[in-house]
């Protein structure tokens, strides 16, 4: 084969409400996916093992890399001894709420499906990724704006997307899920807004008025113990944004603009060393 690059892009989160725990500890939850502009690209080449490596340094390239144990989880399915070569070149902040490893994860599934011709169904390769973190079926199968509930893992593909640009800001604090979801403050016993239909305002007739009830749960609990992350948002808010959110259990901040200079002048209210991205009006993922 010819060595093969393909990019992994990110995802917020256009509210995020965490519903309940269940008995095996993981929690539930009712969220809108959103792709983004930002991403990795993963190089393959030929290899008779399995084996990665990284442009960043701080990433394990073993076992337990997400790279690794997807190609591993697809080549044990599929009972067969073929190998890839992968290089990773990380652009997508980790502990940022933005999926990048998630993403990272997906593509390595879909495309080593191809790569080794192995036509895996659609249904396999989702339990698949859903073993793999509760995100990475969202990059696997969808390219636009999916509702998402359970542990992230049962989608709908709403067949949308936002007609905004999107500026989203790493602030250079780096958030564990797993800090995130012992940290939060629960509120289980609520009305929950409904957020398919907040988003179909949202993108079909721009409904402003809807935007504030779009709510990340894990926000609150962030904004307390990193004041950092909460200045991002107010910074977007006072720069004219419409709608401004921590995105996933965070510490990536993003906000929504009607007008390109608008966005492109609020990134330049941020310091210097924060990472953005900025994301075109309807924009959706290569597949």
């Amino acid at each position: 084969m010819h060595p093969l690059t393909v990019k992994a892009f990110a995802k917020i989160n256009l509210g995020l409400l965490i519903t309940g725990k269940r008995p095996d500890g993981y929690h539930t939850l009712e969220t809108i996916f959103a792709p983004i502009n930002w991403y990795d690209t993963i190089d393959f080449s030929d290899s008779d093992l399995i084996s990665m490596s990284c442009s960043n340094i701080d990433l394990p390239v073993d076992d337990n890399n997400l790279c690794i144990k997807a190609a591993k989880s697809l080549q044990q399915f599929a009972g067969i001894q073929k190998g890839i070569a992968m290089t990773l070149h990380k652009e997508v902040p980790f502990g940022a709420g933005l999926g990048g490893g998630s993403s990272d994860a997906a593509t390595v599934l879909r495309v080593l499906n191809n790569l080794w011709q192995l036509d895996v169904p659609p249904a396999e390769l989702h339990a698949l990724a859903v073993k793999l973190g509760a995100d990475v079926p969202y990059f696997l199968a969808m390219k636009g704006l999916a509702y998402a509930e359970g542990i992230g893992d049962e989608l709908d593909d709403l067949g949308l997307a936002l007609p905004y640009y999107i500026v989203t800001v790493f602030p250079e604090e780096h958030i564990s899920t797993v800090w995130a979801y012992k940290n939060f403050y629960p509120c289980f016993d609520r009305e929950l807004p409904d957020l398919k239909t907040l988003a179909s305002e949202l993108c079909r007739f721009g409904k402003k008025e809807g935007l504030p009830a779009f709510e990340n749960d894990f926000e609150p609990a962030v904004f307390d113990h990193f004041p950092a992350v909460r200045l991002v948002k107010s910074t977007l808010l006072d720069a004219g944004s419409i709608f401004a959110s921590l995105s996933g259990s965070g510490s990536a901040v993003f906000a929504l603009f009607e007008r390109e200079d608008e966005a492109v002048a609020a990134m330049k209210r941020l310091p210097e060393t924060y990472r953005m991205s900025l994301t075109p009006p309807g924009f959706a993922m290569e597949q």
